[in-house]
């Protein structure tokens, strides 16, 4: 064994390392619909506001300025010239109109600013003839100015232009603003309304996926029917899960408990009454094979779980490898950081890198040497420690990675040299996600099996 002069590990990324994709939750994804379908309401219903709106307050605006003209028009052509300058001064005072000669060199802007001052314009050349002229501004003098002739003199008629309406622009933005901020809030009280249940339903699947049934029961007296059936439905559905779960671990220790007393006799009668060394020594191995694999089924069953603390990995890996000094058949590279701590339980740690060891003792031999070459490396990322155990055997196929994990799964012939009880990878994997951490199995680009596991770093 090597621990002094490290191999260097593959360089390519572990499955473990590459970052999931990110998605919207289904929160705001709910609520973005919300606030696209209220947001749009709001805007068509001030649309149709408007164009329902602008048309008669174009007419009233027009009627009203035209009704003006005409008064002064009437006024001032039928007046003399005395009462007209008495008539035009009680216009500005009282009125605030103010009626001035127009002169052919005054420049002027058309009342054209918007929507409204349009159809108004419209209208008051309608009423009161084409050669009308309504402007914003005579000569820099802003206001609302109407231009008209009494007997072929021009005259501007210059009035306040809050009797068109004033500038509605602002005002419609304001509504705008407000009615989306209440929409958006709406739209997210809404949204959280409905997801709740989900979210609850979430959090409840990932607690029964971590073994935890008691806290995975959900409310089964809310208002909702649907969602009542359905909380109704899961709690039943983990009581039975539970169940099963207290039975097959009953069932894996007592057949385990109840197989260890006729082993102990057997191996206790082999080494007393086989005379042959070669067979007894046989007979006495696979005893030991047979005691191993119970000491598995035991592993598997265990339903405790873990107490997780700071675990110094140099110690628990260091120790691991210091178990397999002694195998002819196997050498271990380890290159990990010093001081690396993760946040584990020692013992389930210990077992993990143990079961890892052996599996790729067993498996992971190379064809040429019949040695296995294993290598054991970690580094810290972020939150997270990762771990890698790979040896330098055949790898297994493709399509196979995915079940190595599974209890009693026996992969190809090229991995099942020895016998077991198809449990070490499984342990493994159950192990790891008891701790809160990932487990990851692939095959490198060099050759061989990678285990990878993902641990909180401490």
């Amino acid at each position: 064994m090597d621990a002094t002069n490290p191999a260097p590990l593959e360089t390519a990324p572990a499955p473990l390392e590459m970052r999931p994709r990110r998605g919207f939750s289904l929160f705001w994804r709910t609520f973005f619909f919300l606030s696209l379908l209220l947001f749009g309401s709001i805007v068509a219903w001030l649309q149709t506001f408007r164009a329902l709106e602008s048309e008669p307050r174009a007419i009233q605006s027009a009627q009203q300025l035209a009704s003006l003209v005409n008064l002064s028009r009437a006024a001032l052509r039928y007046s003399d010239s005395i009462a007209r300058v008495s008539l035009i001064k009680t216009l500005a005072d009282e009125e605030r109109v103010r009626i001035t000669p127009r002169e052919p060199k005054d420049k002027y802007e058309l009342f054209e600013s918007d929507e409204l001052g349009e159809r108004t314009a419209e209208e008051l050349r309608a009423r009161l003839g084409g050669g009308t002229v309504v402007a914003s501004s005579v000569n820099g003098q802003k206001g609302l100015w109407v231009g008209f002739a009494i007997d072929g003199d021009s005259y501007w008629l210059l009035t306040d232009p809050s009797k068109i309406g004033p500038s509605r622009n602002s005002t419609w933005i304001i509504w705008l603003i407000t009615a989306a901020i209440l929409s958006l809030a709406g739209a997210a009280f809404i949204a959280r309304l409905i997801n709740r249940p989900l979210k609850q339903l979430s959090f409840a699947a990932s607690r029964m996926r971590d073994g935890d049934f008691d806290a995975s029961l959900l409310d089964e007296k809310v208002a909702t029917s649907e969602i009542r059936e359905v909380n109704i439905g899961f709690n039943r559905m983990a009581e039975q899960l539970s169940k099963i779960e207290q039975d097959r671990v009953i069932m894996l220790a007592g057949i385990s408990h109840d197989l260890r007393t006729p082993l102990a006799r057997l191996r206790l009668e082999t080494e007393m009454s086989v005379s042959d060394a070669d067979a007894r020594e046989h007979m006495a191995a696979d005893i030991t094979q047979l005691d191993a694999i119970i000491d598995k089924f035991l592993d598997y069953a265990r339903p405790e779980p873990p107490r997780l603390e700071r675990v110094s990995l140099n110690a628990v890996v260091d120790a691991a490898v210091y178990a397999v000094a002694d195998y002819e058949d196997m050498r271990v590279t380890v290159t990990i950081p010093d001081d690396m701590a993760v946040l584990a339980d020692e013992v389930e740690l210990s077992r993990v890198i143990a079961n890892l060891l052996e599996n790729a003792r067993r498996y992971g031999k190379t064809p040429e040497t019949g040695i296995a070459l294993v290598d054991i490396a970690a580094k810290a990322r972020d939150q997270w420690v990762l771990i890698k155990v790979r040896d330098h055997g055949m790898g297994v196929a493709p399509e196979t990675l995915s079940k190595l994990t599974r209890p009693f799964f026996r992969g190809d012939a090229a991995r099942t040299a020895a016998t077991g009880a198809g449990l070490g990878l499984a342990i493994v994997e159950k192990t790891i996600h008891r701790m809160g951490g990932v487990f990851g199995l692939a095959n490198t680009g060099s050759g061989g099996l990678a285990a990878h596991i993902k641990l909180r770093r401490n």
